[in-house]
C-alpha cells in the first residue's frame, strides 16, 4: 500500500495548480517527446493520439485534476480505475513506471525553468510515485484476476479473424477466435479489447476496440469504423480478412453493465459509439432479464446505421423501445417499425431534456463533443451523477467530466 503524502508535499502540489493551468499541456507534450524518443517504451503508445495531440491534452487534464484534488484523492477513484484498466489492456508493467517518472520530472524542469525548484521537483517525485504505487497495486489485482479466470490470460494472445462482416457503410465487424483453440474469458458487457498490430509502413501500433458481442466462452467481436486517414482503421478495412492473425490482450475497462442490471436503462449513443451497447443488449437478452430499456441512437443515414436490424428485432419483440435520429437522410417510403420512433436531425440537448427519466441509469458513448452535451443536458435536467455513465474513445477520460 502506498504511504500517505505528507502535508508539505500536498501543499506544494496544490500550490502548483496555477502553473499547471498555464503550462500543463506544454509539460505533458515535452514528457511524451522524451518517452517516444526511448525505443524501450515508445511502442506502448497510440502514436495517432500523439500526432493529433489528444494524449498530451488528456494527461494534462489528469495531472491538473490530481493537483486540484491532492487533499481529496477519493474524488479521483473513477479516473484511477480507468487508467489502471487501460494500462492492463496495454500490458503496462511495474518496470515501465520509472521511464515515465524520469520523463515527467524532466519535462517539469525544462518547461518551468528556474521556477521548478528542488522542493517542487521533490514533491512531484513523491506525488508521482504515490499514485504509481496505487496503480501498480490495482493493475496487479486485475492481472491476477485475468490469469485466474476460465479462458483468461495475461500478455498478448494470438487471435484469428474467423469472419468479417460489413456491418454498415464504413463499419466492419470482425469475429475473433483464439489461435490456440482454447476458450476465451467471458468479458463483462461494455469492456474492450486492446490490440498490438504491426501495420506495414507504420510499425507497431496499439488500439482499443469495444467488444460488440454478448459474453461467451468462444469468441469476441469488434466493430470498427473506418476513419479516412486513420492508420489502423484504414488498414483493417483494406487489408484484414478471414484467417488474419492479430495480437490481443484480455478484456478490460470499467464502463460495464452492472450485475444485476439497474432497474431501468437508457443507452444513448452516436455513430460507432453503439458498440458496447450491442454487447450489453446481447447479455440482457441471453439472461432473460426483464429490464425496461430505451435505446437512443444518432447516425447519418440508414446506410450508416450499424446493427439496425438487430435493434428493430428487439423492439418488435418488446425488449426495448428505440429512438433513431438521422442527421443527413431519414428512411423514405416506409413507416417506422413497432417500438421504433424515427427522427430527422441530430439528438439535441433540448430534446433530451424532455425525455429524462431520473430513475433510469444512463449509459452514453460517442464522440467527445456529443457526450459533453448529453452529460450536461442530463445533469441540468436533474439526473443524479451516479446514474450517468459514459465511455470515451480517446486515450483517457476527460477529467473535467470525471
Amino acid at each position: 500500500m502506498a504511504s500517505p503524502l505528507d502535508d508539505r508535499t500536498r501543499a506544494i502540489i496544490s500550490a502548483c495548480v496555477p502553473a499547471l493551468e498555464a503550462h500543463g499541456l506544454a509539460i505533458t507534450t515535452e514528457m511524451y517527446r522524451r518517452l517516444l524518443a526511448n525505443p524501450d517504451i515508445r511502442d506502448l503508445f497510440n502514436l495517432s493520439h500523439q500526432r493529433d495531440g489528444e494524449q498530451p491534452r488528456a494527461l494534462a487534464l489528469a495531472v491538473l485534476a490530481y493537483a486540484r484534488n491532492i487533499d481529496n484523492l477519493g474524488a479521483l477513484s473513477g479516473m484511477v480505475e480507468r487508467i489502471a484498466e487501460k494500462h492492463v489492456g496495454l500490458n503496462i508493467l511495474p518496470q515501465h513506471y520509472p521511464y515515465v517518472a524520469d520523463a515527467l520530472l524532466g519535462a517539469i524542469a525544462q518547461v518551468l525553468g528556474d521556477a521548478a525548484t528542488p522542493e517542487i521537483l521533490d514533491a512531484w517525485g513523491k506525488a508521482y510515485w504515490f499514485l504509481a504505487e496505487i496503480l501498480i497495486g490495482r493493475e496487479e489485482q486485475i492481472y491476477e484476476a485475468h490469469a485466474a479466470a476460465p479462458g483468461g490470460w495475461v500478455g498478448w494472445r494470438a487471435f484469428r479473424v474467423q469472419s468479417r462482416v460489413q456491418q454498415a457503410q464504413g463499419i466492419v465487424s470482425f469475429t475473433l477466435v483464439p489461435e490456440d483453440g482454447k476458450p476465451v474469458m467471458r468479458h463483462v458487457p461494455g469492456q474492450y479489447l486492446s490490440f498490438r498490430l504491426d501495420v506495414p509502413g507504420h510499425g507497431s501500433e496499439r488500439r482499443n476496440y469495444s467488444i460488440s458481442s454478448a459474453p461467451n466462452p468462444h469468441h469476441y467481436r469488434i466493430s470498427v469504423r473506418r476513419i479516412e486517414g486513420g492508420v489502423v482503421s484504414d488498414w483493417l478495412d483494406d487489408t484484414v480478412r478471414e484467417g488474419a492473425i492479430v495480437q490481443v490482450s484480455a478484456p478490460a475497462g470499467e464502463f460495464t453493465l452492472a450485475s444485476p442490471p439497474p432497474s431501468s436503462l437508457v443507452f444513448l449513443s452516436a455513430g460507432v459509439g453503439l458498440t458496447p451497447f450491442m454487447s450489453m443488449l446481447g447479455a440482457l437478452e441471453e439472461s432473460g432479464a426483464r429490464v425496461p430499456v430505451r435505446y437512443i441512437h444518432g447516425t447519418r443515414t440508414p446506410a450508416t446505421e450499424a446493427f439496425g436490424a438487430y435493434v428493430r428485432d428487439l423492439a418488435a419483440a418488446g425488449k426495448l423501445t428505440a429512438d433513431i435520429f438521422y442527421s443527413r437522410e431519414a428512411p423514405k417510403g416506409e413507416g417506422a417499425p413497432v417500438g421504433v420512433t424515427r427522427h430527422e436531425g441530430r439528438i439535441t440537448s433540448q430534446w433530451l431534456s424532455q425525455q429524462v427519466d431520473a430513475d433510469a441509469t444512463w449509459y452514453i458513448c460517442g464522440p467527445d463533443g456529443f457526450m459533453r452535451d448529453m452529460v450536461a443536458a442530463l445533469k441540468a435536467a436533474g439526473v443524479p451523477q451516479e446514474r450517468i455513465r459514459y465511455e470515451f474513445f480517446g486515450s483517457a477520460a476527460d477529467a473535467v467530466l470525471a
